[in-house]
């Protein structure tokens, strides 16, 4: 696709004029919140955000009002007393947008209350619940008509699931909601390569920690494979855009975040993507995640997000407005649209790429001279630096050396 960027200032996009007034909410998330956070200040719209000290957004100069969370207190319990009670902290109308899964579920639990008070996402508590129970999101695509993963329920109690006979490993142990799991263990599921034993042994760690999990085929393939969809989804099932991008490594490779996107129109992952949301009755803005099985050349769900995810920026700088569609949308206002956006740029994190490329070297899977080639040729967009806001990157970068200290890259 080429580029259809339209120019945004102080709440105008091209001839269209939007209406500022009512404020923006980001809740947790990290890169994400940064990006929205940027994106909204630049069109002239107030800006608060809610998080941790990994949430980068609470460091930005467009970041209009800062409700920290201390390390030790629960998000959950942190954001009931900024808007829930009597007398909340935050009594304005605003648009709330999750940037994690935590608020996801903060927004779900508290659906009646907050709708009165604020705008956000149309997706209902169930939905948003189904799609944090990765369970429920396979079971979904199946109804759906969307191909997933096999996978296998594990009760508690058992190491083994029913009805296992034909699985092959490597094989996942999935807990049915990951970004709790990943807060105790540090990652989103487990991986078993080798022997029904070693299966046995995760499933029993993680029931022993209070996690229910499936155990799910790992599909085959490398980590360029993964692409993903974007769409916002209105009350009468139309979708209001369609983006897609698509991965070209992560870190640990084949389990870990991205560490390298590129934009890309991919009319097939649009098209299977748009079909989960359409037929589960999906409203509102929603990510799907896609892995082509290189054994049958069909796109498989990974997972599904009902958020902004930490590859925003790059939709913004191709020229596809997805937060201001939503902010419209939400609103009430007329949306500015886009039909084409910049194909081949690039989002990079250059440390946990560097560790990628390092994994994969001594995998004997990419050269150094293959590595710097992939990166030559073509921007490279940074997640966090900007020139024009630069406390992010001081912030991150400490981030980053407090986490490589701790082994948590």
């Amino acid at each position: 696709m080429k580029n259809n960027t339209i120019t945004r200032k102080n709440g105008a996009y091209g001839d269209l004029a939007i209406d500022t007034s009512i404020p923006v909410l980001i809740l947790g998330g990290k890169e994400n919140s940064l990006s929205l956070c940027r994106s909204f200040g630049r069109t002239g719209i107030t800006v608060r955000v809610s998080g941790k000290a990994d949430c980068w957004g609470l460091y930005s100069r467009y970041c209009q009002q800062r409700f920290s969370v201390a390390r030790e207190k629960q998000l959950a319990d942190a954001w009931g007393e900024l808007l829930l009670g009597e007398q909340p902290t935050v009594q304005q109308k605003h648009v709330i947008l999750p940037g994690c899964d935590n608020a996801l579920e903060f927004l779900a639990t508290h659906e009646a209350v907050l709708r009165k008070r604020h705008l956000f996402d149309p997706a209902s508590a169930s939905q948003k619940l189904a799609l944090l129970d990765k369970q429920q999101t396979l079971k979904m695509a199946s109804r759906a008509g969307v191909a997933a993963p096999q996978f296998w329920p594990v009760s508690r109690g058992a190491t083994r699931p029913q009805n296992f006979d034909g699985a092959q490993f490597p094989l996942l142990v999935k807990p049915l909601n990951t970004f709790k799991f990943a807060q105790v263990f540090g990652c989103k599921f487990f991986t078993v390569t080798t022997n029904f034993e070693d299966l046995e042994a995760k499933v029993k760690i993680a029931h022993e920690a209070g996690f229910d999990v499936s155990v799910v085929e790992q599909i085959p393939g490398p980590d360029d494979l993964l692409s993903s969809y974007y769409t916002y989804i209105d009350e009468t099932g139309q979708p209001l855009f369609h983006f897609t991008k698509r991965i070209v490594r992560r870190y640990p490779v084949n389990s870990g975040g991205a560490t390298y996107h590129v934009s890309d129109w991919l009319p097939e992952t649009a098209q299977e993507g748009l079909k989960f949301f359409q037929n589960t009755g999906f409203q509102g803005f929603g990510n799907i995640e896609f892995k082509k099985d290189p054994r049958d050349g069909v796109l498989k769900v990974i997972e599904v997000n009902a958020r902004f995810t930490a590859a925003q920026e790059l939709a913004i700088r191709t020229g596809a407005p997805l937060d201001l569609i939503v902010y419209c949308a939400l609103t009430g206002q007329q949306a500015p649209t886009f039909t084409t956006y910049e194909s081949n740029l690039y989002y990079w994190y250059p440390l946990r790429d560097f560790l990628s490329f390092m994994q994969l070297r001594r995998l004997n899977q990419l050269s150094v001279s293959g590595w710097l080639k992939s990166l030559s040729g073509h921007s490279n967009i940074s997640p966090v630096f900007d020139r024009d806001d630069l406390k992010p990157s001081i912030g991150s970068a400490g981030s980053l050396v407090n986490k490589a200290i701790w082994g948590r890259l």
